[in-house]
């Protein structure tokens, strides 16, 4: 994977594959994270007299053309005020306007293109639409790793017609994860929660041998308390996972690595604020009652495993965090993490990243990632194409 420090790009028209993909309000940006992790990257490019064309899609337009409410000016006027410097806009991706204003622009100069995803070909990989992206420019760079898990246009195709690099974000988040998975600083504890164990069947198994201890919360952990004969009320079950999760115990075991679950869970009838809950024994809870989030006994177990860890990798909530009465302990598990200050602390994500930033522990963590589906698939063993096309 060459990077752009292998590179000077002075008088060279450089595009580059940026995640722009942030919250808007009235067509303003409502939090800049992503853009403010893609300025080291542009920084670099400018100081070198690039001609830099940022391109990056925005939530879910149909595909059939302009949407006022996903245009990407908004994100250009915010990077500009970020960067302190003019930022240029084409309201368009490929066609003429953007020609025009490409032929016009100075070295260092920036121009941020029209939404890849107002085009439909983008997501579906098009040759055609790679080659009219590629043709844009001298050079590629991908500098967002929150889609380089997926196969599109601007992450895979335009790189098998440019020369391709990986901007400082991806080539961090590539390093840190594949780092962490390679060579953890032991003991190594994977903390994962969510709803769905299937969601995170390829994790856990990934994690297996390498992690000594694998904390398991959210409603997933409720196929694997079934695989061990619990009564788990009206918990959310995947029925057709719990054979699976019977053969990861026991590997589990087998290898010595520790798979820690719930003793106990904080209980309610239905998922809203304001109803009354009851601590249950993980292993019986009433028929009429779902698990909702980790109880005060498996908070202290989970904290004590933290505690103890060198390095800790973060993904998924340990319960529905987001109502006050369920939020306990995905809070503790992110004050731990906190705490933990000889560990190296890696968020994969999703909703940790959410997490993190509620509770206002953003700061005391060593990494955060920028991508849940591609940290995840990462971390999971998988190729991601957007870095095997920088190959």
């Amino acid at each position: 994977m060459k990077t752009i420090d292998a590179e000077n790009f002075k008088g060279k028209r450089v595009i580059v594959r940026v995640d722009f993909n942030v919250p808007m309000k009235d067509g303003v940006v409502t939090d800049d994270t992503r853009i403010r992790k893609a300025i080291p990257t542009i920084k670099k490019l400018v100081e070198d007299g690039a001609r830099v064309i940022l391109m990056s899609h925005l939530g879910r337009p149909s595909g059939n053309g302009f949407e006022q409410d996903y245009s990407l000016e908004a994100a250009a006027v915010k990077l500009s005020n970020l960067i302190g410097r003019p930022v240029l806009y084409s309201n368009e991706i490929a066609g003429e306007g953007t020609i025009d204003k490409i032929a016009g622009m100075n070295d260092g100069d920036i121009l941020v293109i029209e939404n890849l995803r107002f085009d439909a070909r983008e997501k579906k990989n098009d040759e055609a639409f790679a080659s009219e992206l590629a043709s844009l420019a001298d050079a590629y760079v991908n500098d967002a790793f929150g889609t380089a898990h997926r196969a599109h246009a601007s992450t895979a195709g335009i790189a098998r017609y440019l020369p391709a690099y990986a901007g400082y974000l991806l080539e961090n988040e590539v390093k840190t994860i594949t780092g962490m998975l390679d060579n953890p600083k032991k003991p190594f504890v994977a903390v994962l929660g969510g709803s769905k164990v299937s969601d995170k069947i390829k994790v856990i198994e990934n994690l297996l041998d390498k992690a000594d201890t694998i904390v398991i919360g959210g409603a997933m952990c409720f196929t694997f308390l079934k695989a061990q004969g619990a009564e788990i009320g009206s918990s959310l079950v995947e029925e057709d996972w719990v054979e699976r999760c019977k053969e990861m115990l026991a590997k589990a075991k087998e290898i010595d690595t520790t798979l820690l679950l719930p003793v106990d869970v904080v209980c309610a009838e239905k998922i809203e604020a304001g109803v009354p809950v009851k601590v249950c024994n993980a292993f019986a809870i009433d028929s009429n009652l779902m698990g909702l989030d980790i109880g005060p006994k498996s908070i202290e177990n989970y904290k004590k495993a933290i505690a103890e860890a060198k390095s800790v990798f973060w993904n998924g909530p340990m319960g529905v965090f987001e109502i006050d009465e369920f939020a306990a302990g995905t809070k503790a598990v992110a004050e731990a993490l906190a705490e933990n200050e000889e560990a190296e602390t890696i968020i994969g994500g999703g909703d940790s990243v959410a997490a993190v930033n509620k509770f206002g522990l953003a700061d005391k963590m060593t990494f955060i990632s920028t991508g849940g589906g591609a940290s995840m698939e990462l971390v999971q063993g998988d190729v991601l194409p957007g870095v095997a096309a920088l190959g």
